[in-house]
């Protein structure tokens, strides 16, 4: 351990070290036959992407090598000029301003959702404007108009949505925080909906492995949900929402700048449902009884001048559900047989931190340090089953960013150490364990944005229950031809199945729960491990004279490794290593187009082909569908003087049939059919945005009313052998629509 942890200082020491030459120099114009510095100005380097822009005072600084010697500046208004650079390491240059000018006006809409061409990961960015054609009121709704996530109920009691990448659960993705790994462990479950939407700014999309930078454990993919800033987000924003199934929900901001430096802000979210739901009459809630506190205290630190950039978040969350028979009283019927209830009580508090620095001098050198600490604490009980959890949670890491020789060279290295204690009560069965880690990552990027993108990165950990391992990925990024982009990527993952925080929905159910210890360290499993392999191709044109792009993405998951959840079995429920294949094969189709001016369209196809060796054989993964259909049409009408427009969304999904678990040795009153119809689900949103300051939404999710018969088998007798709520495939409560407003000041 010693000697890997020297290697990656002396690399980190060696870049740092590394000595490099620098032009400098400084740009003016001519004003009233003065000399006056230019800001702003572009300065590059012919036939390279080494680059930088003049400071106020006119000045720049970027780095010189002997194969350059021709300098190209340029700026609006000023004629473009080339000069030779030779011996002398500081210039000064007067532009002339350019006797021909034509003052040309150019219009454009912000793309809701943005890709790349130019990165050599598969990354698209989903920003505010495309979180703001849904209600989201939690971060796992914020995906309902984004085709490459899939978003479904876990099962018929909790209301708990779970979402899917490239065919897998959201286990296998790393979810983040600004960068901050966020949902794991404990909070798996129901960490998304712990997350209000109008706390997030951004989200950004990877698909596949992703970077080292961010730990061994992404498989399908990474989604990293960058927060909104106090130094930038409203002084005041308002947020009012209520639905027809009688859920309430409030999310203030308040933000503030304290000193010249200093920034905070104070945001507080609480949502509440109290009214008991029973559209299908089989004597379940459709939904549960909830309330949530979340409170977030944000500071932010910016010193331009020292190149300084630190965050402070404190958060606290309360959240308590009741759910199961709508005649449950938890006061005289909990841990009873008169009737079937669960309560999901959850506290949870975590401070975050985050420093950067970016040295002046040398933009293109940083060091950040982030740390993270979270106390997670669930206690619940499903019918007659008890589980509880206790998560305490540390991590850091340090990322140090230069270039090597210039900026098409750039390099990323650093050391993260993460730090897990679990405590869990399963029934009568205690679980402890610690988990650490120490590791070093180093990526290396190269980007010549002409043509070619790669980014190859390794990580090396140290594991006290996975042991030693090293981890590698690499994507890369080929331009053949205009507005194109051809990806390959390929990485490794390796990560702990937490089995029971990831997979509560199995306790509302009378399923014995087995676990075959094979003597591995992870409840006497194995860690499971995977290879992602993925190819895309981007394709930007112009159709009838609007933009429109065609996205072709494959992707494909190996499992060296992999923990089985078999529900094959209609009384029991087996957890054990894979002994054989598992793989999952995901192909997506993804159609834009700006059709006319305001409206845009976005289609998708997606089929899955996902396989796994049981011990009764093989059989694609359970209630998933092979193939799916999506699309989101968006208009806006043009903005008016005083900031008012409307806003139009409508968002489809159709599901094909998926397999059920095999109920064969049911009996015949409980089983079901080997697969589900097709599910096809519309949601419309209508907004009113009557300035800057204020606007007001109404919408209706799944319109169409369609709804799934007998979601939970065995629903008049749930303490006998054959009840189960996990034969989910599509909406339970059927039509539900809602308003709200926004208020804002800038």
């Amino acid at each position: 351990m010693k000697k890997i942890l020297f290697f990656i200082s002396l690399v980190c020491l060696s870049y740092m070290a590394e000595a490099q030459e620098q032009l400098k120099g400084v740009i003016y114009e001519s004003s009233s036959g003065k000399e006056m510095p230019l800001q702003g100005v572009n300065v590059y380097w012919l036939d390279s992407s080494v680059g930088t822009i003049t400071n106020e005072d006119g000045t720049f600084s970027l780095p010189y090598k002997f194969s350059y010697n021709k300098l190209v500046i340029s700026y609006v208004g000023f004629k473009t000029e080339t000069i030779t650079v030779n011996e002398n390491r500081y210039i000064t240059h007067l532009l002339q301003a350019s006797e021909e000018l034509d003052v040309v006006e150019i219009s454009s809409r912000k793309q809701a959702t943005r890709k790349s061409y130019l990165e050599a990961s598969n990354t698209f960015t989903v920003t505010s404007d495309e979180l703001l054609k849904a209600a989201c009121c939690n971060l796992a709704e914020s995906f309902e108009t984004n085709p490459s996530i899939d978003v479904n109920f876990a099962d018929a009691i909790s209301g708990s949505k779970q979402i899917k990448m490239l065919g897998l659960n959201s286990p296998y993705i790393l979810i983040a925080t600004e960068n901050i790994p966020a949902i794991r462990g404990a909070s798996q479950a129901y960490g998304l909906s712990f997350i209000p939407g109008t706390w997030v700014e951004s989200i950004q999309i990877t698909k596949g492995t992703g970077s080292v930078v961010n730990g061994f454990e992404s498989i399908a993919g990474q989604i990293n949900a960058e927060l909104v800033k106090p130094s930038t987000d409203d002084k005041l924003f308002v947020n009012l929402y209520a639905g027809s199934n009688e859920r309430l929900e409030l999310n203030t901001h308040i933000n503030t700048k304290v000193s010249e430096k200093w920034s905070t802000g104070l945001y507080l979210h609480g949502n509440t449902s109290q009214e008991k739901h029973d559209v299908n009459d089989d004597g379940f809630l459709d939904m549960p009884l909830y309330n949530q506190i979340n409170v977030m205290n944000r500071w932010q630190y910016v010193n331009g001048e020292k190149g300084l950039v630190s965050f402070i978040n404190l958060r606290y969350l309360n959240d308590e559900k009741q759910a199961g028979q709508v005649n449950f009283n938890p006061e005289t019927d909990k841990g009873t047989t008169n009737f079937w209830g669960s309560e999901i009580n959850t506290e949870r508090f975590e401070v975050t931190t985050k420093i950067g620095y970016v040295n002046p001098e040398i933009p293109y050198q940083s060091i950040g340090f982030q740390t993270a600490f979270s106390h997670h604490k669930q206690d619940s009980y499903f019918g007659l089953n008890l589980y509880d959890i206790e998560h305490n949670s540390f991590y850091s890491n340090i990322v140090y960013n230069s270039i090597i020789s210039d900026s098409r060279h750039k390099i990323k290295t650093g050391l993260s150490f993460t730090y897990d204690h679990f405590d869990e009560l399963v029934n009568t069965s205690i679980y402890k364990r610690i988990e650490n880690s120490v590791g070093g990552f180093f990526e290396y990027a190269y980007d010549n944005l002409d043509k070619l993108t790669m980014t190859a990165g390794v990580r090396v950990d140290q594991h006290n229950r996975l042991g030693f391992f090293v981890t590698p990925r690499l994507h890369v990024r080929y331009t053949p031809w205009e507005k194109s982009a051809i990806r390959a990527s390929v990485g490794r993952g390796k990560r702990s199945a937490n089995i029971f925080a990831e997979n509560q929905n199995m306790f509302s159910s009378s399923r014995q729960i087995n676990v075959l210890d094979s003597g591995g360290s992870i409840y006497g499993l194995d860690p499971e491990i995977a290879w992602n392999y993925g190819l895309s191709y981007l394709q930007g044109f112009n159709l009838f004279g609007r933009k429109a792009d065609v996205t072709f993405d494959f992707y494909r998951t190996d499992f060296q490794n992999q923990v089985v959840v078999d529900w094959e079995n209609p009384f029991e429920l087996n957890f054990y290593n894979l002994e054989g294949e598992s793989y999952a094969n995901s192909f997506q189709f993804e159609f834009n187009y700006n059709a006319f001016e305001g409206f845009h369209l976005r289609t998708a196809y997606k089929y899955y082909d996902i396989q796994t060796d049981y011990k009764s054989g093989q059989f694609e993964k359970p209630l998933t569908p092979k193939h799916r259909l999506f699309a989101n049409a968006g208009y806006e009408t043009n903005m008016k003087t005083n900031g008012g427009q409307w806003k139009f969304d409508a968002t489809y999904n159709w599901l094909s049939s998926q397999r059920f678990p095999n109920t064969e040795m049911s009996n015949p009153t409980f089983q079901v059919d080997s697969h589900t119809p097709s599910v096809a689900t519309l949601n419309l949103q209508v907004t009113k945005v009557f300035s800057p300051k204020f606007e007001v939404y109404l919408g209706g999710e799944n319109v169409t009313n369609v709804r799934q018969d007998n979601p939970v088998i065995s629903a008049d007798n749930p303490f006998g052998a054959n009840f189960d709520s996990n034969f989910v495939y599509g909406p339970i409560f059927g039509s539900m629509y809602y308003a709200g407003l926004r208020y804002r000041i800038k």
